[in-house]
């Protein structure tokens, strides 16, 4: 099974997108491309405009302005097309009630031009994947909250689409069906399906998602690629001091350069230094006690994470102090 974009375009090209309501613009020239087989966290507040955008590029809503291109194709010039190779879970979805799990499943990939035979296969392949196979003969209406949100997505991958739209997948789940998900995401990833998912539980997101795209009053304010969720521990070390070595900052760079170690960031408010060097744990014993031994009062030590919700935050402020600057690109 494979999922790959024609060539070595992107699989998602969206070019400065307009969108708006009446007396209020949801969305401000919003330009980005995402590659094939990625995984990428939408985030943002309330308002940012996430959902409109996820409801333009699935063609369910056209901009006032822009194009946005999707496996190649522009979705406004057939976008029935489209939407057999996109699949677009949105936060408030709806069910046949009165169907059982496994009619509902059956229904939705006849809707995507399948065969009987087919689309038999495609409805159980879609419900072991969510985890669903003991509820196939459940009334829609009588299968929980958590249920309910594991149908609507498998309804949305039942025809093993190229693109998948997710707004907020892990509403309603509980903490093992939340792993699940994460497990999910990351196979059809694998596989290589694109996915773009919006979500306000970023640390749910960092299990995942190798990018990110953040939007705030209808601008894009970042994008960014991610380390590998594996990799995501960074070789950076968090001291809090009360004192450094000569009260002087200048100095002590001096004496960490020295040792192999060198300052990345510093929050002069608390005293928390970043340091990057060699990391291992006979490095950082090493450093800890020189540390002390140089009259270093130090109140915390340890390995540092950047994780997605680090990231996203940082990039508000570095927004909200440089309001002018084009998107990060990092």
């Amino acid at each position: 099974m494979s999922f790959s974009a024609p060539g070595d375009a992107p699989m998602i090209g969206v070019q400065r997108i307009i969108y708006d309501y009446p007396g209020h613009r949801a969305l401000d020239e919003v330009s980005f491309e995402l590659p094939a087989a990625s995984v990428t966290a939408l985030v943002g507040p309330n308002g940012a405009g996430k959902t409109t955008l996820l409801r333009s590029m699935a063609a369910l809503e056209e901009p006032m302005y822009g194009r946005i291109v999707i496996n190649g194709l522009d979705i406004w010039e057939n976008p029935r097309l489209a939407h057999r190779f996109m699949g677009y879970l949105p936060d408030h979805f709806g069910l046949y009630k009165e169907l059982s799990a496994w009619r509902c499943l059956l229904y939705a990939a006849w809707a995507h031009g399948m065969d009987a035979d087919a689309a038999t296969a495609a409805a159980r392949w879609a419900a072991e994947q969510v985890g669903l196979l003991p509820q196939l003969e459940m009334l829609a209406g009588a299968l929980s909250r958590g249920q309910r949100q594991r149908l609507a997505l498998a309804q949305t991958i039942v025809h093993k689409p190229k693109v998948l739209l997710l707004d907020e997948p892990a509403s309603g789940l509980d903490p093992e069906a939340r792993a699940n998900l994460a497990r999910l995401m990351k196979s059809l990833a694998a596989e290589g399906m694109t996915l773009l998912i919006s979500s306000h539980i970023l640390a749910e997101l960092d299990d995942y998602c190798t990018a990110m795209l953040v939007l705030e009053q209808g601008k894009l304010l970042a994008r960014q690629q991610l380390s590998a969720p594996a990799e995501r521990q960074t070789r950076t070390l968090r001291l809090r001091l009360t004192a450094l070595p000569k009260n002087d900052d200048n100095v002590f760079s001096v004496w960490l350069a020295t040792r192999g170690w060198r300052i990345v960031e510093t929050d002069r408010q608390t005293a928390v230094l970043l340091l990057e060097g060699e990391n291992d744990a006979s490095a950082q014993t090493r450093l800890l006690r020189e540390l002390l031994a140089s009259g270093c009062e130090v109140l915390e030590y340890g390995e540092y994470t950047r994780n997605l919700q680090t990231a996203y935050l940082d990039s508000l402020q570095d927004h909200r102090n440089n309001p002018e600057q084009r998107p990060a690109r990092n």
